[in-house]
């Protein structure tokens, strides 16, 4: 049986590798990288396997298949994403790795939060071509290093937080009780807030050299919130950020 171990590796600072996900890498004989085009996010996944894997290992970069972008529904095409992004690992598992081999999948953050590696995964499963035995290593979410470098919570006393998506938000931007952590938020959809009393605290590119951090009244630092992020990608090549609302 192979085995493959879906790896959490934090949002970008190495020194925030868990020494569980450590002891899951030196378990590795095969690390399969599938991303969407990242130069700096593959380094930065190849600086954490050189950094902690002390024996052999084999690097396997896969091509990611491409979203479509202009279909109907968003969730059609997710799946059909998804799908095909099981057709290219489990081609790699059966080329790369041999009967009592480990393989591992290095998750920015953590597999829980917004990735679709757990799902890709369990589409292997399904398909039955390859007998496979499998295991999640959890790791710090960007959501956590947002509040740590903000010195900051994500809830008042008591209250709740809600996890979105920028998506979302864009479709109703009212804020009201407790905080609200928006993701994958490419349009910046905390512009439209028109609230002065709504605070928002944001990071991108978090524990890498090229992080960036705001925080203010959303009404007064959006503009520079986006002028900042249209900076880091000229200068870094890729964003990934996330904030935190709440009214104060």
């Amino acid at each position: 049986m192979r085995t493959l171990l879906v790896i959490g590796i934090g949002p970008g600072d190495p020194e925030q590798i868990t020494i569980q996900a450590v002891n899951a890498l030196n378990r590795l004989d095969a690390v399969f990288v599938l991303d969407k085009r990242m130069d700096r996010q593959s380094g930065l996944r190849a600086e954490v396997c050189r950094r902690y894997i002390t024996g052999p290992y084999r690097l396997v970069e896969l091509a990611d298949p491409d979203r479509d972008r202009t279909a109907e529904r968003y969730a059609d095409a997710v799946a059909d994403w998804h799908e095909r992004r099981a057709e290219v690992l489990e081609q790699a598992i059966l080329a790369e790795l041999a009967d009592g081999q480990t393989g591992g999948l290095l998750v920015w953050g953590d597999s829980s939060l917004y990735d679709s590696t757990i799902r890709v995964v369990q589409r292997i499963l399904a398909r039955g071509a390859v007998d496979l035995d499998w295991s999640v290593v959890p790791g710090v979410t960007s959501v956590s290093a947002l509040a740590a470098r903000h010195r900051t919570t994500l809830n008042e006393i008591g209250g709740p937080v809600t996890l979105t998506t920028g998506r979302r938000l864009a479709a109703d931007p009212t804020v009201t009780d407790g905080g609200v952590v928006v993701m994958l938020d490419g349009d910046l959809a905390c512009r439209a807030i028109d609230d002065p009393a709504v605070h928002i605290w944001w990071g991108a590119n978090l524990g890498t050299g090229d992080e960036e951090l705001r925080s203010g009244p959303v009404t007064e630092v959006a503009d520079d919130i986006a002028a900042a992020r249209a900076a880091l990608r000229e200068r870094a090549g890729w964003v990934m950020d996330t904030y935190l609302l709440r009214r104060q």
